[in-house]
């Protein structure tokens, strides 16, 4: 094998990367590097067959964990994965299509539309497909592509995240990512900070409301621009976009693994700074949960218990932005849900009885407190609790219940087995209702 990494600026490495070539590229780098399918299979953790398949596909980038794994083997530096992935540019290639991929993506989109339709969630189905399209071919930004106007429209986005307006904020994300995108064709460090966040807020977003396929495009975005800024911080928040998303695929133990490999990055800091001590309490919050809804009791609790001792060195409330506002309460909230993961729900009561609204300084955190412990009062077999639970978070916030599925699944058990419970039909009429 030969010493030496490939390379990148070599005419057949920019062919590669400007076709889009993901399988040509890892081919070419691993030959350049000497090596066999079954040495990179090896390296890697893959058979050589999945190494030949993936080599011989075109277009072959559906598996983003793999590509990754290949690319860290192979030096492939992240600058080059992030363009033959075509996430720094805009290709405006024309593909003309076979019949078989057109029957393929007539089917895709039949399938998502059965789907939105049986959901019933609040964002229109045109809205939806307008992001997806999106993704596929970002469109040029609407205003002047500043770090200035990228921060304004970050903000304005977020803000409809926090009251639960999520048609607007669908809206709103196309000409956010194309900003971004356009804002980062310099590769500073900063600008791939701030795209990774809005990519961040897209994946969980769409999480809330169900569209998990196009939540795994945002997070893998999102940990490739981290990756490129080299910001531990940064790593940290596109970590748990990420493990939101594994967790929805039932990978409960890859979204630890991603979370933790995080987390051990942000304490290598020192935890000297405001910002890193909430980043890390977070990132063991997210931890928790994951190993709670995996069925690891035994960490799930020990995580949760050093996330409130992390907690109580911090401020109740944050005087400056940043990445994560931790506070006591907030960590009390997600023990709330790993003791609902791991199926006690009396204790997931018991541990949110001291929490109120007033602790919680947005509108989708006030209605998650009401969530939270909607789930664990249902758990319980406590209808009457439950509809309270829900009516209150409606309250607070109608999208935290009218548009995540899972609080839809269980007003609609609540109205079909418990009609007669005091607020139940009232709760079903108010989530049921469409939008206009």
């Amino acid at each position: 094998m030969r010493a030496h990494a490939p390379n990148w600026d070599s005419p057949r490495a920019r062919a590669l990367i400007n076709e889009g070539d993901v399988g040509g590229l890892i081919r070419w780098a691993r030959i350049e590097l000497g090596w066999r399918q079954v040495d990179l299979g090896k390296a890697t953790g893959y058979s050589a067959s999945a190494v030949s398949r993936l080599e011989t596909a075109e277009r072959s980038a559906t598996d983003l964990d793999m590509i990754r794994n290949f690319a860290q083997a192979l030096f492939i530096p992240a600058s080059a994965l992030a363009a033959v992935l075509r996430v720094t540019s805009t290709p405006r290639t024309k593909v003309a299509a076979t019949a078989g991929r057109h029957a393929e993506a007539e089917e895709d989109s039949m399938r998502r539309r059965s789907l939105l339709q049986a959901a019933g969630l609040a964002v229109p189905l045109t809205v939806l497909n307008g992001l997806d399209e999106s993704l596929a071919l970002l469109p040029n930004p609407t205003s002047a592509p500043t770090t200035a106007n990228l921060v304004v429209q970050f903000r304005q986005a977020r803000a409809l995240f926090d009251i639960g307006d999520h048609k607007q904020l669908m809206l709103a994300l196309p000409n956010l990512l194309a900003t971004g995108h356009a804002c980062a064709e310099d590769g500073e460090a900063g600008d791939y900070v701030r795209l990774a966040a809005c990519y961040d807020l897209a994946t969980e977003a769409l999480s809330k409301i169900g569209r998990y396929s196009a939540s795994r495009i945002t997070a893998d975005r999102s940990n490739i621009f981290s990756d490129l800024c080299g910001s531990p911080l940064a790593a940290a928040a596109s970590a748990r976009a990420f493990s939101i998303v594994l967790r929805h695929e039932n990978r409960g133990a890859t979204a630890q693994r991603v979370t933790l490999h995080a987390a051990a990055k942000v304490e290598a800091t020192g935890l000297n700074t405001p910002a890193q001590a909430a980043t890390f309490a977070q990132m063991l919050c997210t931890v928790a949960y994951a190993a709670a809804q995996s069925g690891d009791r035994d960490r799930a609790l020990e995580l949760i218990d050093a996330a409130e001792r992390a907690a109580k060195l911090l401020p109740d409330r944050h005087e400056s932005p940043q990445t994560f506002s931790v506070t006591p309460a907030s960590v009390a909230l997600y023990k709330v849900g790993v003791l609902w993961g791991l199926g006690d729900a009396g204790a997931a009561v018991h541990a949110g009885r001291n929490l109120h609204p007033g602790q919680f300084p947005t509108a989708e955190r006030r209605g998650r407190l009401h969530t939270d412990m909607a789930r664990a009062w249902w758990q319980w077999g406590k209808p009457e609790e439950t509809a309270v639970a829900l009516l209150a978070a409606h309250r607070e916030a109608p999208a935290e219940v009218r548009d995540r599925p899972s609080m839809r699944a269980i007003v609609t058990e609540l109205a079909e087995r418990h009609p007669r419970t005091a607020g139940v039909r009232q709760l079903a009429a108010a989530v049921h209702a469409r939008s206009a």
